[in-house]
């Protein structure tokens, strides 16, 4: 019985390398990008309180244009990782000029939001507690570090269609190494136009924008001119520009795969939009806390979200291959990895939760809100991981219909109505409404588990 329970839940020696050569890159960039971001945090925070705030509510409405560029380039990636599954490059090139499209549309609606209507989504999130006088000092910096921001927008995006292009080929390492620099590049900029160090003057939380903006640029170059310096490596990149035009059927099918996944990842990151707009309204040490929280959570979430993406690689490559007994099997094992891994750094997690408020320059009330927050997302940190998995284990089948309901759908039907309904008619604190909503997570779980047992997502798409 030992025997069969280890066969079917865990890998050999071979096996575990293999992830972990794919998702290892994937996790230092990761870790490193939000290592720094962390840094970054505590040194606007070092500025004041108010800025720190303001640059935490523009980061949330940013996260949404991110997710919209991920979802946007991941319908197509379904296609690219199956394409590569069979060596198909024509289609990989295909792939890569649909996701420039997708790309350039999702960033001009993106210029539009957020320069005629970036104040009010600002102040929606400043309904809380607070003197008047923080609210408007928070609106000013955050309207401010919103302004520069979308500036590099253009060169965020076209780094997520090479990058994402590349590791759905395999080949995570160039995007790992693009991305340290650029994090190194942010920090150093970061430490010099925030505090006015080597006669710069002293910016604030603008300088801390401008040092994100040129780190993205530079992110891009890097993996812009590696793409184009080795065509022996990267096929799809010869004549890869000769023409932006895809083919009607192409589209077609790329489209209907892929726009449920655009929904989705828009609506799941408005969704957690309007979740951190719901917890705000018990006050501002709230939202404050929230920033804090979630960055250090997402310097230790890095793990679930590399190994995730493992699976959508790994598995979306066999099923392409039409390998769907040893996809089946593949998937149990890197599911089962995913959660014995985020258990153990949700441990660590746990016994370093009282630690790290104490690096921010904020009050107290918001730093003891922060210290049990984090250690709320620790404890649910397990469930996480076997969510994302079973979130890219459906959505490398091609069943993107099914990870929008799973995904957006429960975010909204049930994460946000709860989110809003306890926060609203209820006299609960914010640490009592925010793990009601983690552990609602729970009924998404069962049903994760029956979707991914079931098998519906054995699909070979490129046939």
């Amino acid at each position: 019985m030992f025997h069969n329970i280890r066969k079917k839940f865990f890998g050999d020696r071979k096996f575990y390398i293999m992830v972990l050569t794919i998702a290892i890159p994937i996790m230092v960039q990761n870790g490193v990008t939000n290592f720094v971001n962390m840094l970054d945090n505590i040194m606007i925070g070092a500025v004041g309180t108010e800025q720190m705030s303001g640059a935490a509510i523009v980061n949330q409405l940013l996260f949404v244009y991110n997710l919209c560029i991920f979802g946007g380039v991941s319908g197509a990636g379904i296609f690219t990782a199956q394409y590569f599954g069979q060596k198909d490059h024509e289609g990989i090139r295909q792939t890569f000029r649909y996701k420039i499209w997708m790309g350039i549309i999702l960033t001009v609606i993106a210029f539009v939001l957020f320069g005629f209507v970036g104040n009010n989504m600002i102040s929606a999130y400043l309904k809380g507690g607070g003197t008047e006088v923080d609210a408007a000092a928070t609106l000013l910096y955050g309207r401010r570090y919103m302004l520069i921001m979308v500036l590099g927008l253009p060169a965020f995006m076209m780094e997520q269609v090479y990058a994402s292009t590349l590791r759905e080929c395999g080949h995570t390492l160039t995007p790992m190494k693009a991305g340290i620099v650029a994090v190194f590049v942010n920090l150093v900029l970061n430490y010099i136009l925030i505090f006015g160090k080597l006669g710069f003057p002293a910016l604030g939380v603008a300088g801390a924008a401008i040092a994100t903006v040129i780190s993205r640029y530079i992110e891009f170059f890097i993996v812009l001119i590696w793409t184009h310096k080795h065509t022996e490596i990267n096929t799809f990149a010869i004549g890869l520009y000769q023409t932006l035009k895809v083919p009607s059927n192409m589209t077609k099918k790329f489209t209907f795969k892929g726009t449920p996944l655009l929904l989705n990842e828009t609506f799941w990151a408005a969704g957690i939009a309007v979740l951190a707009q719901c917890y705000s309204i018990r006050g501002l040490n709230v939202v404050a806390a929230l920033n804090i929280s979630n960055t250090i959570n997402n310097v230790f979430n890095i793990v679930f979200i590399a190994l995730g993406d493992s699976v959508a690689i790994v598995v979306g490559q066999l099923l392409g291959a039409g390998k769907m007994k040893e996809a089946r099997e593949t998937d149990t094992k890197m599911i089962t990895f995913s959660i014995i891994c985020c258990s153990i750094v949700a441990f660590v997690m746990l016994l370093l939760a009282s630690v790290f408020p104490n690096f921010y320059n904020t009050n107290a009330e918001a730093k003891e809100i922060a210290k049990y927050l984090i250690m709320i997302n620790a404890l649910f940190m397990p469930n996480n991981a076997f969510l994302h998995a079973c979130y890219f284990t459906i959505r490398s089948g091609g069943k993107t219909g099914i990870t929008f309901l799973f995904d957006s759908g429960f975010i909204w039907i049930v994460s946000v109505l709860l989110a809003f309904t306890l926060g609203h008619y209820t006299s609960l604190g914010i640490l009592w409404i925010y793990a009601c909503v983690q552990l609602a997570d729970g009924i998404k779980s069962i049903i994760g588990f029956i979707l991914v047992k079931k098998g519906i997502w054995l699909n070979n798409i490129v046939s």
